[in-house]
């Protein structure tokens, strides 16, 4: 055994005394980042990744969950002033049950079981209409939340008071909801119908008219009128909301685009003309336009002459109740001395012309005026000088240009530069108004991870390939050693054995004793009898 560790103790130390300086450097400094790369691995996958268990917490219901992990010896960090919750991620999921069993937290949502657990003798009631206004808002929220692309809703809802009498009159309620919808998606017309009528019909005496319903770039739904034409007020303020919700939300698009998602604000106001006006027209116009003349479809020429004496001589006669003197110059000859001559030429053309009826229907309605309102909050919200140089200038060009583009021409004159400037308003300022939602952040692996995981694949790579490569040029300085020592040492064949009398007998011997035992044992018996 200890022959065998000094073989190998002496087989290191030739090998390491083999190794160039470079090669033994890099032996070392790969050892040691391999040892680097293990004790850091260890040290973060042994770190626990905390997730978020609750946010916007209040401080009564942080101290309530905090207590509770506490006394179960749960790890636990506090985050966002003390607003949120972050605990161990394998033991998120399971927390949250346990602290739902337990009705935490308590206070951050009321809904229709809060109220009959904290319904008590002592209520009032309007305590009692309060939670139960606060329990419709919330699920009313969480009815939204399951539509297709919102993330997330709040809901604000006004009631009117009830009079002391039934038959005073009140006010309508009304409602106002901010969602939060997915990056790109775009509510269809039949989800903003459903929102409108979920919330009309989940709150007493509220009219579609009432909701108000936006996301979180301060974009408007409208909902939309399935009637024809323009009949009712209504109809028309849908048009008018419609119009100014379409040009409001290519703006607010631009500007997103332009200057982030959250920096710019639009808002659009309309004029909107709904005088329809019908008109009809009947051309005429020749098909020859340059000899301004028409088609030929019939002709007649008609000649007459007369020669005659006495009573003939006035042959055209006098038109009754016409001056006889007066027909001499129409065309009447009176001839002299009884005789006279009669001739009449008549020539008649019909001419087929071009005839156009034109019946011209007015459009439902136009943009008479048009006014776009912007604020844009600069790269540095405290700081208004960070704003780019002629970016103002830009965007209220752009804007100019689709107010000159989006006005009817037939309403009035042609705008000036100066009225188009008039109608655009662009404000560099702090958005203070900002909603903001909290996300639940997914754990994922750290960048670090990926790149220790690299380095330590390489550096085991590169450790292989110089393994081998030393020992094959091991093996090729073994292989020359050897051929070196065969080229040096002549040793005779041991298969050549001498032939002598000796040997010649001994073969002789052993090949009777293998073909003949009998008479082989015979002469054995003879040499010992003799002996």
């Amino acid at each position: 055994m200890n022959e065998n560790i000094s073989k190998y103790v002496t087989t290191t130390k030739e090998y390491w005394g083999s190794r160039s300086k470079k090669q033994k450097g890099f032996f070392i400094g790969g050892a040691v980042a391999i040892l680097l790369a293990v004790i850091l691995t260890g040290i973060f996958a042994n770190r626990t990744v905390m997730a978020p268990l609750y946010t916007n917490l209040t401080p009564a219901e942080t101290g309530s969950i905090t207590e509770i992990l506490t006394g179960q010896a749960v790890p636990y960090e506090l985050g966002e002033n003390g607003t949120s919750i972050l605990v161990p991620q394998e033991q998120a999921d399971a927390l949250k049950v346990q602290l739902a069993a337990q009705g935490l937290p308590n206070s951050g949502e009321i809904t229709f079981a809060t109220i009959g657990q904290g319904s008590g003798f002592g209520q009032t009631e309007n305590e009692f209409n309060a939670s139960k206004l606060a329990a419709m808002q919330t699920e009313l929220a969480n009815l939204i939340k399951g539509i297709e692309g919102i993330n997330d809703a709040k809901v604000m809802i006004s009631l009117p008071e009830q009079g002391v009498f039934v038959n005073t009159t009140t006010d309508q309620a009304s409602a106002s909801v901010l969602l939060n919808t997915q990056p790109g998606f775009r509510l269809s017309d039949q989800q903003v119908e459903t929102l409108y009528h979920l919330v009309s019909k989940s709150i007493p005496n509220l009219s579609t008219d009432n909701i108000v319903i936006s996301n979180q770039n301060f974009e408007y739904f409208y909902l939309k009128n399935s009637n024809s034409g323009v009949a009712t007020i209504s109809d028309q303020m849908g048009i008018k909301k419609q119009i100014e919700q379409d040009i409001q939300r290519q703006v607010q698009s631009m500007l997103t685009m332009l200057m982030g998602n959250g920096k710019a604000m639009a808002t659009v106001t309309a004029d909107i003309d709904f005088s329809k006006k019908n008109s009809v027209e009947d051309l005429v116009e020749p098909v020859d336009e340059e000899n301004m003349r028409g088609i030929e479809i019939s002709a007649q020429n008609i000649t007459e002459t007369y020669t005659g004496a006495g009573a003939g001589a006035n042959i055209g006669g006098v038109p009754q109740g016409q001056d006889p003197a007066d027909a001499l110059g129409a065309g009447y000859v009176e001839g002299a001395n009884g005789n006279g001559d009669y001739e009449r030429t008549e020539s008649t053309i019909n001419s087929e012309v071009n005839r156009i009826r034109n019946e011209i229907a007015g459009a439902d309605y136009k943009i008479r005026d048009l006014g776009i309102q912007v604020l844009l909050e600069p790269p540095n919200p405290d700081d208004e000088t960070s704003m780019p140089a002629g970016l103002e200038q830009n965007v209220e060009q752009i804007l100019s240009t689709i107010i000159r583009t989006s006005i009817d021409k037939d309403v009035g004159t042609p705008l000036t530069e100066e009225e188009i400037d008039s109608k655009v308003s662009v404000n560099i300022h702090k958005l203070n108004g900002k909603t903001e939602f909290v996300a639940n952040s997914t754990p994922t692996i750290p960048w670090w991870v990926y790149v220790v995981g690299g380095i330590l694949l390489a550096v085991i790579i590169l450790l292989l390939f110089f393994i081998l490569r030393s020992r094959k040029l091991k093996a090729e300085e073994d292989e020359e050693i050897l051929s070196e020592v065969a080229s040096t040492i002549n040793v005779a064949d041991v298969n050549q054995e001498k032939v002598t009398e000796g040997t010649l007998r001994r073969k002789q011997l052993e090949k009777m004793a293998k073909d003949k035992p009998d008479e082989f044992a015979k002469l054995l018996r003879t040499w010992i009898a003799e002996d």
